[in-house]
């Protein structure tokens, strides 16, 4: 391979690892999320969305560069910070990746069911099981890249067509992202939590670490793939935000059983409702494999069998996801409420990874830049302070 070829390669990795963590928060979650907070705040959604990216970028940066520089995994940095932070990081990791997964499979389910009318947990399988196909091929991770990035592309277009159909009030839109009648710190928190909690926060890193891509010489490229992650996951986030906007401005309802699918529907009839479909699936059946690869690659690192095993492991992940999905199902309530839980573990794992950057023994002579440092721990205390509150609002209720 020469310069030329390598140089491309290691955009390609850079950019897909930037797509899987985009399309890992995309999920149906991040749908069902953006629809119901905006039914609640209108146009003051957008100030919590303009917030939310402010914090995950910072968040993402700090993640990003650190692992990359150490060339370790998230959990591999807790354990050498502070010991057996890792395992403990690892677990919350997992079992957060699995409750998201069984929503994710569930909506891989109703977006072909929308699609083709066939039984949701018939689409539910058919998904499962072309997520897994994926996990068969000998260069797997090249797979997922390609898999991330024409599906991401696709939601981004037909997201697009439903805000033109629903002819959102832009200028109230952009008024009120600078300047909101309210402040929801609960939007906030699974705003953040289901856009770079749990595993969303790593999963752009270990797709680096796995790819070889680590070191100081490959920061500004990592930079790139984080900062490329963030703004795809703003543009779709700001994009549903209008649609249900304009949709909610004309008057028309939002059906409280599928927030999301109402949206697409009175935006643009039946053609909406198909479109509706099509985003549903992308978004969840890229989750399903990105919650499986991040969630897995949480705990290969801890044996040697599971690291040898790591593509079986993922599969049986997302076989466990859909087995549960089977008996459990998906109500809206609990897609929220990942977004939450997701949110608590963001100050967890930030907080350990911003320790980490000042240890020699793991990131050597690097220097983490100061003022992003200091952004990170403006996150963590942002973060945990608007969990405290929301956990408190809920017990109150």
């Amino acid at each position: 391979m020469n310069r030329t070829e390598k140089k491309s390669s290691f955009s390609s990795v850079v950019t897909g690892a930037a797509f899987l963590m985009a399309t890992s928060a995309i999920g149906p979650g991040f749908l069902t999320q953006t629809t119901v907070f905006t039914k609640q705040l209108l146009a003051s959604f957008g100030f919590v969305i303009l917030l939310s990216v402010v914090l995950d970028i910072f968040a993402q940066l700090n993640i990003w560069q650190v692992l990359t520089v150490s060339g370790k995994r998230a959990q591999d940095v807790a354990n050498e910070t502070f010991a057996g932070s890792g395992y403990v990081l690892a677990a919350l990791i997992a079992l957060g990746g699995l409750a998201f997964n069984i929503g994710n499979v569930a909506g891989a389910g109703l977006g072909l069911e929308v699609l083709f009318g066939i039984d949701v947990r018939i689409g539910a399988g058919l998904s499962a099981v072309i997520g897994i196909t994926i996990f068969l091929f000998k260069e797997f991770g090249a797979a997922l890249d390609v898999f991330v990035k024409i599906l991401g592309f696709v939601m981004l277009a037909l997201i697009i067509y439903v805000v033109f159909a629903s002819q959102p009030p832009l200028a109230d839109a952009a008024f009120r992202t600078v300047y909101p009648e309210t402040i929801s710190p609960a939007a906030i928190v699974t705003l953040v939590g289901g856009t770079v909690g749990g595993y969303i926060t790593f999963a752009g890193a270990h797709r680096l670490i796995d790819a070889g891509i680590v070191g100081a010489d490959a920061l500004p490229e990592v930079r790139r793939g984080a900062a490329t992650g963030i703004i795809l996951t703003a543009i779709i986030r700001f994009l549903l935000f209008l649609a249900a906007l304009g949709v909610i401005t004309l008057g028309m309802t939002i059906d409280d059983a599928n927030p999301p699918a109402s949206v697409f529907q009175n935006a643009a009839g039946a053609v909406g409702y198909k479109i509706f479909g099509v985003v549903m699936w992308s978004a969840a059946i890229t989750s399903v494999v990105g919650a499986a690869y991040t969630s897995v690659s949480f705990l290969k690192t801890f044996h040697a069998k599971l690291e040898k095993n790591s593509k079986y492991l993922t599969i049986a992940f997302i076989a466990v996801s859909t087995v549960i999905f089977l008996f459990v199902g998906r109500p809206v309530k609990v897609l929220i409420w990942a977004g939450t839980i997701n949110g608590f573990i963001l100050p967890v794992g930030l907080s350990l990874i911003l320790i980490a950057s000042r240890r020699t023994k793991i990131v050597s002579d690097y220097q983490h830049p100061r003022w992003l440092q200091i952004a990170g721990w403006l996150v963590v205390l942002v973060m945990a302070v608007f969990s405290i509150q929301t956990v408190f609002a809920e017990l109150s209720k």
